[in-house]
């Protein structure tokens, strides 16, 4: 199915969410829990704390569903009610993070176990420089490399101008280099 169609199917279903239709609030739940449940795991660095707030970010489209004005990717809607949460839940506990290295590369069959234990190590490091970097940093560089988003969806999501949606990510970009070449690793891949 083309991105296009996705999203007027998306669209529809939160028509049908404003209607009261639970169906459609399950259905768009399995369509974006993941993508919702892995940016506010980043975000907040618990695994416990993403699940609630994955929940409560379903729960609050259930709540505004009427008030949804199509400007945006529905996707983009949920990203934002996410990141508002999860800002929230930071503010008001910190847990245990969870360990990245848990959460490392799936290895290319075709690698050899040198360069896949190169990436890895590269995978972590960079990870590492990631959460080192300041939070309007992270959060920009986690939405346009993790999430795939557009600096216009990324604006939209912080509530920021796209001048600085790009200006961070200047930044985010420099810092993350440096950080790289301190740890001994090049920009390039493996």
């Amino acid at each position: 199915m083309s991105a296009g169609a996705e999203s007027g199917s998306d669209r529809e279903l939160v028509a049908r969410v404003a209607r009261g239709d639970r169906a459609a609030v399950r259905l768009l739940f399995m369509r974006h829990h993941a993508r919702i449940y892995r940016f506010v795991v980043r975000q907040t660095g618990s695994e416990t704390m993403a699940e609630e707030i994955a929940n409560e970010v379903f729960l609050e489209a259930w709540r505004q569903a009427a008030r949804f004005e199509g400007r945006s990717e529905v996707s983009t809607w949920l990203l934002g009610i996410a990141r508002y949460k999860g800002l929230s839940a930071r503010r008001r506990r910190r847990e245990d993070g969870i360990d990245d290295d848990a959460a490392a590369m799936i290895a290319d069959d075709a690698d050899s176990p040198e360069v896949t234990a190169m990436k890895e190590d590269k995978g972590a490091a960079l990870r590492r420089c990631v959460d080192a970097l300041a939070e309007e940093h992270r959060v920009v560089v986690d939405l346009a490399y993790y999430h795939g988003r557009a600096v216009s969806e990324i604006a939209e999501i912080l509530s920021i101008p796209e001048a600085t949606v790009k200006t961070r990510m200047f930044y985010a970009r420099k810092k993350l280099g440096e950080a790289l070449k301190a740890t001994g690793h090049d920009r390039g891949w493996p």
